[in-house]
């Protein structure tokens, strides 16, 4: 029985691997979906209102997924092209979880998607909390205003409906769907009853993901059919009394998918026309600038979690106008430091600045990159000491073939690379995920590929069949273990970047899609050993002619 213990010892090991590969990886994403605000619970409260709205009615057309680099194209969008040489353009950033959910918060109440308490990653319907946080809509509501919403049906949940005074939701997202939106809303802008409208249009984000996505044609034939759209929306307004604002939730890979921190996904149009707008090609703008701005051409407070500035120089405000604004911002960002300060239990230190957006919010990120740092000390001496051990004890198991095992785990990996980036033209991030059950099948599928392929490296040069049965296994179970034992290296490293799970603050996207992407390759090389490890014996059993 002695001459077993190393191979049942290894076969424990895989089972407990792929137990807690599998539980630590349904955690991590269970707790980006469970992913709430540390403001959730005390949000900062709202402001006075800087007046009276400038234009008869501010109009928001948001174009769902339209990337950047399509909005230029004046072939595909001619209209929009046509709205950004008349007015105010520019390029606007955007941060991850580039889900649509994440962005329609953003865009309604001016904080980064760890602070707007919206989702995370797209829920479904039912489960969509509405904002706890401040946004344009309630805003408007308290200022009196008359508002609207004809849009896909996320927002009936999204935005409180006490605050909407008329609206049409659909369940669809093709052009059907996107033709009764924009029927539905055209009354609305005829007669300028309403002081704040939102359009949504969803058929550029449907070709991305059921159409081929942005490298097939029909990418394009859905953006021309969005900017008609557009046109019927804009000529049916009067341009001279009321504001047009186009723009866009996030972008979407080549291949289609969106949601990780891939550059493309984090770059969409910003177009504003109409009354008080100052013509021009713009500086970059971020996400969170459209909420405050939008307070501030209709007059109602900054939302209140607001983390961005007033696009100022785009709008013809007046320099009372200017002075209430930038008075509003200064008491908005001093409430926000406080509620942020008390929330995460970090001193927020904000230097004395005339831009008092950009200090406060360097203020934040240095309280909440304290906390973090505190975090990750610990972390680290842990993940370094398990890397380290598991690395050496691996070498010390592999013995004398641990190059070959070691030449065969980095054939793996190179393998597995190859078919992820290049056949299957995947993206390191959450923008490739179609869904879980895709996750999980095409990862295992080229795990096991690859582990195979590496595995007969191995045998090859260790001369696996010229074994004896046990050692045979045995063999294999050490390049199994060795294997995992690199595997563990990513794993481990997000565990000191972003904990085990997420809890008060959204994660590095890069190292947590890593992170899991390998949790899930261990569970699946622990399982596969398991059955190479199996017929490891029949080569040499064959070999000795037994």
């Amino acid at each position: 029985m002695k001459k077993y213990i190393g191979l049942i010892i290894g076969i424990l090991i895989c089972l407990a691997v792929i137990g807690a590969s599998y539980y630590w990886a349904t955690s991590l994403m269970d707790s980006v979906y469970a992913y709430r605000s540390p403001l959730r619970y005390t949000p900062p409260q709202p402001g006075e209102n800087l007046g009276k709205p400038i234009p008869r009615s501010l109009v928001i057309v948001l174009i769902d997924a339209l990337r950047y680099d399509t909005s230029m194209n004046a072939d595909v969008m001619p209209f929009l092209n046509q709205l950004r040489s008349e007015g105010a353009s520019a390029l606007m950033h955007s941060r991850p979880p580039s889900y649509s959910e994440p962005g329609y918060s953003v865009l309604l109440t001016g904080a980064w998607p760890d602070l707007s308490d919206g989702p995370a990653i797209n829920l479904d319907y039912a489960d969509i909390p509405t904002f706890t946080q401040d946004n344009i809509y309630s805003a408007a509501h308290r200022a009196g205003l008359s508002t609207a919403i004809s849009a896909f049906n996320w927002f009936e949940k999204l935005v409180p409906q006490q605050a909407v005074t008329a609206s049409f939701y659909t369940a669809g997202e093709d052009q059907v769907a996107d033709q009764q939106v924009v029927e539905a809303a055209l009354p609305w802008l005829r007669n300028g009853n309403y002081q704040l409208v939102l359009i949504h249009i969803d058929q550029v984000d449907y070709a991305g993901h059921h159409e081929g996505g942005p490298i097939d044609l029909r990418w394009d034939e859905a953006a021309s059919r969005a900017d008609a759209l557009l046109k019927e929306i804009a000529t049916t307004m009067d341009l001279t009394q009321d504001t047009l604002l186009v723009l866009s939730d996030h972008g979407q890979i080549d291949i289609g998918g969106h949601g990780g921190q891939d550059p493309i996904v984090l770059r969409e149009p910003f177009v504003l026309a109409g009354k008080g707008v100052i013509q021009g090609e713009y500086s970059d703008v971020q996400m969170v600038d459209v909420a405050p701005t939008l307070a501030a051409i209709l007059g109602t407070n900054i939302p209140a979690t607001s983390q961005g500035h007033v696009l100022i120089s785009m709008f013809d405000f007046s320099l009372d106008k200017v002075g209430a604004i930038n008075a509003a911002l200064a008491a908005q960002q001093a409430q926000l430091a406080l509620a942020y300060q008390d929330a995460i239990g970090q001193p927020v230190k904000v230097a004395a600045s005339e831009d008092v957006v950009t200090a406060t919010q360097k203020a934040m990120a240095a309280a909440e990159s304290t906390k973090l740092t505190n975090e990750r000390i610990p972390r680290g001496i842990v993940a370094f000491v398990v890397i380290l051990g598991l690395l050496v004890l691996a070498g010390w198991y592999a013995g004398p073939n641990y190059c070959w095992m070691v030449l065969g785990v980095v054939s793996y990996l190179v393998i597995f690379n190859i078919k992820y980036l290049f056949i299957d033209q995947k993206t390191y991030s959450l923008s490739s995920v179609i869904d879980a059950t895709n996750l999980i099948t095409s990862t295992a599928l080229t795990t096991l590929l690859a582990l195979f392929l590496g595995w007969l490296l191995v045998i090859l040069g260790t001369r696996i069949y010229h074994l004896k049965p046990r050692k045979a296994a045995e063999l294999t179970m050490k390049f199994v273990l060795v294997a995992l034992s690199f595997l563990a290296v990513p794993i481990f490293f997000n565990y000191f970047i972003d904990g085990a799970v997420v809890t008060w603050v959204l994660p590095n996207f890069l190292f947590s899609f890593l992170g899991l992407i390998f949790l899930i390759q261990a569970l699946v090389v622990a399982l596969i050993g398991l059955f190479l490890t199996g017929i490891s014996p029949l080569l040499g059993y064959f070999s000795q002619g037994k």
